[in-house]
């Protein structure tokens, strides 16, 4: 067998980082896009304001999208049982999602080969693809803390108590549907900064005003679910097998303790310095949009991956929790892949994950002017 230079423990923590990073890619990438085609029906009140939206994620959706593919396969070689797990329990919430992007291309192509009425519905139908998906994915998020109806059998295979449809309403907590709220005006408020950078004219102004609203509801929601989670039962792991073993999640006791999801941080306050910074970057997008609009994208960037590191670091150990057997929650510790497979992802995502950004910041490069009314027109019969 190849010997492997990295301890097992620090090859999970590194698939654990890079889990986030993916997250953090789809969540700044495709969000922009999922945020834009949000506000589309929203904002456009002429055919060609709707036009001018489309055509600022036209060149570069697709491109965008990719991250969310890599993240699958992310999951499914790294964390094999967080995948089986996820997509057998959130069947329907997957669905939901595929449908809503499949929307998207759709929508795209069809809606100038309508008049009336019928264009407007392909709108909608825009708005459902940059709906679903950041509702989905924040509730999701939020019945990680709250746990899901999941244990395993003997051979480690994940079962659920509910069938699919009364499983997918139980995900409809509470707690999860504040989660998705803080998602839907995240991918908004980056969705309208991302307009702001990239138009000029009505829409350019439309999205100025659309910023600080957003994000206005997004630091509400982000500081009451904060304030919720210190107030939630929480898990916690009271014993475990060694974290150098092969991954079995069954063979370790976890508790429910009130708080205990506030446990990282207070055991590290510097790590209080997260969810700040996810604040003070958002009230900076607001402060900048105006005057500086590409240094708005970046610190709204950095608001959600603010955002979505907060969550991670609250949960760390854990990856998925089970509130029907909380000792078969999923946890970095025997959850993931082996330490070859691991080690061999390792060394493809350093060769290529470079060569992924690189080659993205040169596209993006490219397709860095600004589009408006005139644009449209003059090129009208080469644009969506």
């Amino acid at each position: 067998m190849m010997p492997i230079p990295v301890d097992y423990e620090i090859l999970r923590i590194i698939w654990w980082a890079l889990l986030g990073v993916l997250l953090i890619g789809i969540a700044v990438m495709d969000g922009f896009d999922m945020g834009v085609a949000f506000l589309n029906p929203l904002l456009g009140k002429t055919d060609e304001e709707n036009r001018v939206m489309i055509n600022t994620i036209a060149p570069v959706w697709d491109g965008n999208q990719v991250w969310l593919i890599t993240g699958g396969g992310a999951i499914f070689a790294a964390w094999p049982l967080v995948y089986a797990t996820a997509f057998s329990g959130f069947y329907i919430a997957m669905f939901l999602v595929l449908v809503s992007l499949i929307l998207r291309p759709v929508s795209l192509e069809y809606r100038n080969k309508f008049e009336g009425g019928a264009r407007k519905a392909w709108d909608w139908a825009l708005f459902m693809s940059g709906l679903v998906p950041p509702l989905v994915f924040g509730v999701a998020f939020g019945n990680l803390f709250v746990g899901t109806p999941f244990e395993f059998d003997m051979m480690k295979v994940p079962h659920y108590r509910d069938g699919f449809l009364m499983g997918f309403l139980h995900l409809l907590n509470p707690f999860s549907l504040l989660c998705g709220l803080v998602s839907v005006a995240m991918h908004a408020a980056h969705g309208a900064i991302f307009l702001n950078a990239k138009t000029t004219g009505p829409v350019k102004q439309k999205a100025q005003k659309v910023v600080p609203i957003a994000y206005g509801i997004w630091l509400l929601l982000f500081v009451i679910g904060g304030y919720w989670v210190s107030q939630l039962n929480g898990y916690s792991i009271t014993s475990a097998a060694a974290v150098d073993v092969v991954s079995n999640p069954t063979i370790k006791q976890v508790a429910l303790v009130k708080g205990v999801w506030l446990k990282n941080y207070l055991s590290n306050p510097i790590l209080f310095a997260i969810p700040a910074l996810g604040i003070i970057s958002a009230l900076a997008t607001i402060a900048l949009a105006k005057i500086r609009p590409v240094t708005a994208f970046v610190t709204s960037g950095l608001t959600v991956a603010m955002t979505i590191t907060t969550a991670g670091v609250s949960l760390f150990p854990f990856l998925m929790t089970s509130k029907l057997n909380p000792n078969h929650s999923l946890t970095v510790w025997d959850a993931s892949s082996s330490p070859l497979t691991l080690w061999v992802m390792t060394i493809v995502a350093v060769i290529f994950v470079p060569i992924v950004i690189s080659y993205t910041g040169w596209a993006y490069a490219i397709v860095r002017e600004a589009i408006n009314e005139k644009y449209i027109r003059d090129n009208s019969h080469e644009l969506y």
